[in-house]
């Protein structure tokens, strides 16, 4: 994963993914720190964002971008431009993990994932 700084057009998708997310699952999110801690959108080629939460369970459970990731699948996304996960709490931006990451790679995903956003 090559690592560049946030564009104009990065801060706009996460800015546009917290808004989308949030209206998306925001009737049907927990309590702030409760179950549904992330929130992703992935960013297709036409333009569409899909979103994503985090599904936790003590087991574990996917990640919002996998969440994310097979919600555009499902809509008909195949070529995806870019990727962000944003944390409750004012966290910011999550940087994707490992498993993430290689659900990405192994999809041959070529998103951009926006990791960190400076300020």
């Amino acid at each position: 994963m090559d690592v560049r700084q946030l564009t104009g057009d990065d801060l706009e998708l996460i800015a546009k993914a917290k808004a989308k997310a949030e209206e998306a699952i925001g009737a049907n999110t927990d309590v702030e720190g409760g179950v549904h801690t992330v929130r992703a959108a992935v960013c297709d080629a036409t333009g569409h964002i899909h979103v994503g939460v985090n599904v936790y369970h003590f087991t574990g459970g996917p990640c919002a971008e996998l969440v994310a990731l097979g919600s555009a699948r499902t809509s008909g996304a195949r070529e995806l431009t870019a990727i962000v996960a944003v944390g409750d709490s004012r966290r910011g931006v999550n940087i994707p993990c490992g498993r993430d990451r290689q659900v990405l790679a192994e999809e041959k995903a070529t998103a951009d994932a926006a990791s960190s956003v400076a300020g």
